[in-house]
């Protein structure tokens, strides 16, 4: 893989020079998956022959023009099996691709497998494996896309965030995940979990790839964004109502980082007030009543093939009255309303995406207590690569901003991913 390009704007760069076919990068990656995938198991369906056809029925035009991509197994692909990380879906192939997928291929690109993904994006874990360290976690939910492409299986996938699970699994393996405004991205033909929250989230390895991966699917001008960067004239510094679940180490890379960072710009603590807290407690329960709507059926007719942890969610969900989650909406709209004036003339700041580094494989998908008030309020955040544990370990920074100001974030994400480059 030393000579293939390694981000997808380099591979498109290559395409243009004639240096590099689509499809001999498609095999190139193919032989990579065959070595790799058996240890990482990033891929749910992974059909060299269907990835293949795929490439040749693609369009050689658009922005996206003979990329590949990974699709975590919620999305519906045509003619590709949907199983949602459950048995209750054994055997069901899609007729239909989601609206996101049809906007990738309308750009050029195409299907190249789906990814795994936890039980409808909850507990379960994936049998994925985290590719920067095997005896870890790659995190949840969005296991396989932040993996394959951490693994270098793929340059570009799609994944969901409804609390955590495209930041915390691409800060676990080091690579940039990106989650939009709220409803940026269509989300029909995935399967829901929480409407208040779901999200259409990407991963990549850097973040202008990220931006054109999401411009190219919204019509948004992210890419230009992410190019001839400079320092914020302001940036905050935020530890978030989620600061007592820090690991010491986290603690410590975020001391180290802070310290960098003023001397690269003007920066200013953020110190949210005590509603925002009250409303990181709120996001699971609002989290578990709108699953118990969008998984009744399930319930209703599969309940023994759910999981003990997911059962508890979707009785908490169903015990849960209208006017409590009525009372929520109003909080959540109240909230977004104020989010940004709260932040005064430092819209755009940097959290930690993670508590720490990913933890063992057998303990689960870790906490996404770092992302749930960034995902409430609806706000776009991107993941940032480039810290380390002591064991070499990635850590996790996501810039953050109010809805609506993707592009301001994904400026400082490149501005701060070219600073942890140089200090790496």
């Amino acid at each position: 893989m030393t000579s293939i390009p390694q981000t997808a704007l380099e591979v498109l760069a290559a395409f243009d020079a004639e240096t590099l076919t689509p499809e001999v990068y498609l095999d190139a990656l193919l032989d990579h998956c065959a070595q790799t995938e058996p240890d990482v198991r990033a891929w749910s369906h992974l059909d060299p022959s269907a990835a293949r056809r795929e490439l040749a029925q693609a369009q050689r035009t658009g922005t996206l023009r003979g990329l590949p991509l990974g699709v975590k197994d919620l999305f519906h692909v045509t003619s590709m099996p949907r199983g949602c990380g459950s048995p209750i879906y054994t055997g069901y192939v899609s007729s239909v691709d989601a609206s996101v997928v049809a906007l990738a291929r309308l750009a050029g690109a195409y299907v190249m497998g789906k990814t795994e993904t936890t039980e409808f994006a909850t507990y379960k874990p994936a049998p994925t494996r985290n590719p920067t360290s095997l005896a870890h976690t790659p995190g949840g939910s969005s296991s396989g896309s932040a993996a394959a492409v951490a693994a270098g299986m793929v340059p570009l996938a799609f994944g969901s965030q409804t609390a955590g699970s495209v930041i915390r699994p691409a800060a676990y393996c080091g690579v940039v995940g990106y989650k939009p405004s709220f409803d940026l991205i269509d989300t029909s033909g995935v399967k829901g979990l929480s409407r208040s929250f779901d999200t259409i989230g990407v991963f990549a390895r850097s973040v202008p790839d990220a931006a054109l991966l999401v411009e190219s699917v919204t019509g948004q001008p992210f890419l230009e964004a992410t190019q001839n960067v400079s320092p914020p004239s302001m940036l905050g510094l935020c530890q978030s109502p989620a600061w007592d679940e820090i690991e010491p180490e986290m603690q410590s890379a975020w001391d180290h980082l802070c310290a960098r960072l003023q001397t690269k710009t003007t920066t200013r603590d953020i110190v949210l007030p005590s509603p925002y807290a009250d409303a990181l407690q709120a996001h699971p329960m609002i989290m578990a009543q709108e699953a118990f709507q969008a998984l009744a059926y399930e319930w209703q007719a599969h309940r023994d093939h759910l999981s003990p942890a997911l059962r508890d969610m979707l009785a908490n969900g169903q015990a849960r009255t209208g006017t409590a989650h009525n009372d929520d909406r109003v909080m959540i709209s109240t909230l977004k309303a104020r989010f940004e004036a709260d932040l005064g003339n430092t819209p755009i700041f940097i959290t930690p995406s993670a508590p720490g580094a990913a933890p063992g494989y057998e303990t689960g998908t870790g906490s996404p207590v770092c992302s749930r008030l960034w995902t409430l309020l609806g706000a776009p955040c991107v993941n940032v690569p480039g810290l380390k544990t002591s064991d070499q370990r990635p850590l996790g920074i996501q810039v953050v901003g109010p809805i609506g100001r993707d592009a301001e974030v994904l400026n400082v994400a490149t501005w701060l991913s070219d600073i942890l480059m140089d200090d790496g």
